[in-house]
């Protein structure tokens, strides 16, 4: 246990510490930061837009349109693999751009560009290691979603077939029928849609049905 004099040199030491003062510690720093930016559980950053963000994570809802928790999910980790994967490229062009500067001499410019990559060798390498990390974090999401949806509309379709089937026969008898009743939560539009797609297909088995009765009289 510490001792009451222990304690209070550790306290007047802490007072003294404010952080790393050299520009190599500073350095160090910031990278940290952004090593923690790219591995932890925030993904917006507090120096990022989250307005942006939200906006990507609408990009991908609006393009996979998930149905479920377990889809919803999914979606979601894409989106923040996807924003952790712009933020890694976004550091590599501001790693080399603050190594550079702003020389306008093409030779000087190329020879700044060598001396950056060689003393930014480490970050870069950090760097890239967390862009393959997340490009195939990115890649078994995509194809787990996309197995999990071809899965859920396999299912969907066939009950959707099994209840136009319902809904003919109980059509054949004069009778009205209430999908819902039986657990059925198709909307109205998604119905129809079936229904006319089933009309659809027998026109078209009629129209050939009639075609080769045609060719063999």
């Amino acid at each position: 246990m510490a001792t009451p004099n222990r304690i209070e040199i550790n306290r007047a030491d802490s007072q003294h510490s404010t952080g790393p003062k050299t520009a190599a510690g500073k350095h160090q720093s910031s990278l940290n930061a952004l090593r923690h930016g790219l591995t932890g559980q925030i993904v917006v950053m507090p120096t990022e837009d989250l307005q942006a963000y939200q906006t990507h994570l609408k990009s991908f809802a609006d393009e996979y349109r998930p149905q479920g928790a377990t889809e919803a999910h999914l979606v979601q980790a894409l989106a923040d693999a996807s924003w952790r994967l712009n933020r890694v490229a976004a550091l590599e062009t501001n790693l080399l751009a603050l190594a550079v500067g702003n020389d306008p001499d093409p030779l000087s410019g190329a020879m700044s560009i060598v001396a950056a990559l060689e003393s930014q060798s480490k970050a870069l390498a950090n760097l890239s290691m967390h862009s393959q990390r997340l490009s195939r974090q990115f890649e078994r999401t995509v194809a787990q979603l996309r197995d999990l949806q071809t899965i859920r509309r396999a299912q969907d379709e066939k009950e959707l077939n099994n209840l136009v089937d319902i809904i003919e026969m109980y059509e054949s008898t004069g009778e009205s029928y209430d999908p819902s009743a039986d657990g059925f939560v198709f909307s109205g539009q998604q119905i129809e849609a079936a229904i006319s797609a089933r009309h659809r297909e027998r026109l078209i088995e009629e129209a050939y049905d009639h075609q080769l009765e045609s060719a063999a009289e």
